[in-house]
């Protein structure tokens, strides 16, 4: 009888020292959530405690914080963390409201940037926009070319942008990497519209039935892909009509390929 409790009696005294010594190990990250020990004595919109941004850089981020704050009566905080952060205590320090937007940057995680945004601030700014705003700027692609500090600086004035103007539905600027992507479903589109549209009878020149019966597709891909998220991101013209000579381009080159092989092939017998 004593074999069995004492075999208990181990294993919980083995669970005891676990959870002790796991506990001892990490006192500082226990104690980082909620410590307002980690805030500065005086106020400022910027607590870096992740040292990413440069000295000169962050005096003047507080200074354009400051003014926009003043002439808008939007409240935009940043708080860079790593190890230690003081988590929920900001929100008492800085008395953030339903107009207030926190920034988090903490590169542990995939991606660098986080945003914690009130309730007013998404009449203007929806949850996609969020979403865009970090895969843009805190993917870690562009903080390896760019930098943690730019990351924010950047991310930060597209926020400005557009509370100064009241509102965007999507995050304004057509990057290269995403203006390729618009430019390669514009070339597909193109070849569907081609393939669909090649004549079925000899002396049919276009296949109209077959073209409208595939728009949906080609359309999608074409107007949908290919050109809403151009001239929703940005005023230039010129990625329009590159996308637009793509379409016309995959279009004709499905299009006249059977026409010209056969055209070869006629040469040929003569």
């Amino acid at each position: 009888m004593s074999h069995p409790f004492f075999r208990r009696f181990l294993l919980l005294f083995i669970s005891c020292c676990f959870g002790l010594t796991a506990w001892l190990s990490h006192p500082l990250q226990a104690q980082a959530y909620d410590d307002p020990s980690l805030l500065p004595q005086e106020e400022t919109p910027i607590i870096d405690l992740a040292n990413f941004l440069p000295k000169l850089q962050e005096e003047s981020l507080i200074e354009d914080i400051e003014e926009f704050e003043a002439e808008t009566g939007w409240k935009l905080r940043i708080l860079t963390q790593y190890d230690q952060t003081p988590g929920r205590a900001v929100k008492n320090y800085w008395g953030l409201n339903d107009q207030s937007v926190l920034l988090v940057a903490d590169a542990r995680g995939g991606n660098l940037l986080a945003f914690n945004v009130g309730d007013d601030v998404y009449d203007v700014l929806p949850r996609t926009f969020w979403v865009e705003l970090q895969t843009r700027f805190g993917n870690m692609y562009y903080v390896r070319e760019n930098g943690e500090n730019n990351a924010i600086a950047q991310s930060l004035d597209t926020v400005k942008g557009c509370l100064a103007k009241g509102g965007c539905s999507v995050v304004p600027g057509l990057p290269r990497e995403q203006w390729i992507l618009t430019l390669i479903t514009s070339v597909v589109g193109g070849v569907v519209f081609g393939l669909a549209a090649r004549p079925r009878k000899e002396d049919q020149v276009i296949a109209w039935q077959w073209a409208l019966i595939f728009s949906p597709l080609w359309g999608i891909l074409f107007i949908a892909f290919g050109i809403g998220p151009v001239v929703t991101r940005t005023a230039d013209w010129l990625p329009l009509l590159r996308n637009v000579l793509g379409f016309m381009l995959g279009a004709l080159v499905v299009y006249l390929t059977p026409i010209i092989n056969e055209s070869a092939r006629s040469e040929g017998k003569t």
